[in-house]
């Protein structure tokens, strides 16, 4: 009898799946259109990084992906939840517990310290006993090499260190997805370099990355870049292996 290969397994369905989305928003001056009409799909493990000029919509997309901003038309699935079609409540339980979302201000608690910050997540999901949340949020913070600073307080923290315990924090419920909205913006470019490094270490390692970002050395991390012009996606290319392993 002849050899035959055995039949390929199909593929995975796509994690994050947004099909026709747009995003309209009512201005002073009149309606205006953030987003035209999008499809992307990201399949689990991908680092994917949005890029554009300012106003291309770049923003607007991280934010309807993450239920943030709600779509004027089209779907948002997100690892099988049509997160378009989740009320107040459920959507606020459905990210904090789905998605960690790093900002390029931080956006830490000022008057907690830095492990506290970290452990808020887990606090307001009640996704880890209560007896095992500060040891997570410490394994964490040494995840991202500033475990020796987590009982100080943010503001004591350099702008790197700050965006470290963010992602630290983004993590802390072991999300699926994580989303960042120019986690490089106010960092000097050797610090941004160290952290586009540890979102491509969380690639790696299993997560699905999202990322809006400069485009400046971005092909170097990412497995794939997406660009945006005037609220469309333009352009959706892979990154080649050896560029991306640098």
């Amino acid at each position: 009898m002849a050899w035959s290969e055995a039949p390929h397994a199909p593929p995975a369905p796509p994690l994050i799946r947004l099909s026709g989305v747009e995003k309209t928003y009512e201005t002073p001056s009149g309606p205006f259109t953030a987003l035209r009409r999008v499809d992307l799909q990201v399949r689990a493990g991908e680092f994917v990084a949005v890029v554009g000029k300012s106003g291309s919509g770049k923003s607007t997309l991280i934010n309807v992906l993450t239920g943030i901003d709600r779509v004027s038309a089209g779907q948002v699935e997100v690892a099988g939840t049509q997160v378009h079609a989740l009320r107040e409540g459920p959507l606020a339980r459905w990210r904090g517990r789905n998605v960690g979302v790093v900002f390029q201000f931080y956006q830490l608690l000022p008057t907690l310290t830095v492990v506290e910050n970290v452990m808020l997540p887990m606090d307001f999901c009640g996704t880890y006993p209560v007896q095992e949340r500060r040891a997570r949020a410490v394994a964490l913070l040494e995840r991202v090499g500033i475990a020796d600073q987590g009982d100080k307080l943010p503001a004591t923290l350099s702008g790197g260190q700050q965006q470290r315990a963010a992602i630290a924090r983004a993590l802390a419920n072991d999300p699926a997805v994580v989303v960042a909205d120019e986690p490089t913006g106010n960092l000097d470019s050797r610090t941004a370099d160290a952290v586009l490094r540890l979102f491509a270490a969380l690639a790696a390692e299993g997560k699905t990355v999202v990322m809006v970002t400069h485009e400046r050395d971005v092909a170097a991390v990412a497995t794939r870049v997406v660009s945006m012009a005037d609220g469309a996606v333009v352009a959706d290319e892979p990154v080649a292996a050896e560029v991306a392993r640098g």
